[in-house]
């Protein structure tokens, strides 16, 4: 491509993810610091830090986000049990968000769904829906998106959300009611969810809002196996420049390319097993600048 791909995405990254070992202050002056991203997603701050790091998003000139999905993960919170309390629970959580979200000048919180019993799904997809209302209704009120990622269903992490229809179908019934909705798809989700690059992207793309990109590993017993995000290239894993290059141009082909309001592309990926963090970060930043380059320009 001719131009720059910051003219139809906002190139970011998830600081947890890429920086697992380094404090959260730190870790955001590196990110902040780099001009290869203008998006940026955490996962929350102390309260006694969250000045600081307002500040220097403030300075830094980008755009951010704030992610429930480590809290999720490490609780066990789930917004669709079909016990009340827990529902509530995971509800609550994501309430508490919302005040952060606005101190660092965020525009939107994220989550995933939870595990979930074959034989009560639509139980938990009712209760889904209702979590993900109210969150939307508080949201709104303060002028916030609401974005829940799409995960594996039978792999790694087991959630509702889930394979593309019905991420689809959920995603059209929040907005029915909510226009501060959207879905984030991750391109290192897909092989994981049994699904085409193409057929997941053009199922979800009237709901998609907004993006990752980064790799998993499909072959048992490897290194890195299921949702571990290793680097691009990864030994015995599914995405690398190849993919990306498939992810961008079937993004293009679903009228994702806004340059009237660039979604965010952020890679999530992490480092493996002694590996730098730093250089993983090289890794994926040189993998979409490549694969930007080796998209050809339509006609």
């Amino acid at each position: 491509m001719k131009e720059s791909i910051t003219k139809y995405f906002q190139p970011g990254i998830l600081q947890w993810m890429s920086y697992p070992d380094r404090g959260k202050l730190q870790s955001l002056r590196t990110i902040c610091c780099d001009d290869f991203f203008n998006y940026l997603e955490v996962s929350g701050f102390d309260p006694d830090d969250l000045p600081a790091a307002a500040s220097m998003i403030a300075q830094s000139h980008m755009n951010c986000s704030v992610c429930a999905a480590p809290a999720f993960l490490g609780q066990g919170l789930n917004p669709n049990s079909v016990v009340e309390e827990e529902r509530k629970k995971a509800e609550d959580f994501l309430l508490s968000l919302i005040p952060q979200a606005q101190a660092l000048g965020a525009g939107g919180i994220g989550f995933l769904a939870g595990k979930y019993e074959e034989s009560r799904k639509e139980e938990a997809y009712q209760a889904l829906l209702k979590t993900t209302f109210n969150v939307c209704e508080a949201a709104k009120a303060c002028g916030l998106m609401v974005e829940v990622e799409v995960f594996d269903y039978d792999v790694d992490k087991c959630t509702l959300i889930g394979p593309a229809p019905l991420a689809a179908r959920y995603a059209a019934d929040v907005r029915a009611k909510y226009d501060n909705f959207g879905l984030l798809v991750d391109l290192s989700h897909i092989p994981i969810i049994h699904e085409s690059i193409d057929y997941s992207v053009s199922t979800l793309k009237d709901y998609i809002t907004h993006l990752h990109y980064g790799n998993a590993v499909m072959k048992p017993g490897c290194d890195a196996y299921g949702d571990r995000h290793p680097r691009m290239g990864f030994p015995n894993s599914e995405n690398d420049v190849e993919q990306l290059v498939e992810f961008l141009r079937a993004l293009r082909a679903a009228g994702l390319f806004r340059p009237e309001a660039p979604l965010p592309l952020s890679c999530e990926v992490k480092p493996w097993a002694g590996e730098d963090d730093d250089i993983v970060v090289a890794n994926t930043k040189r993998c979409l600048t490549r694969a930007w380059a080796l998209l050809e320009d339509e006609d």
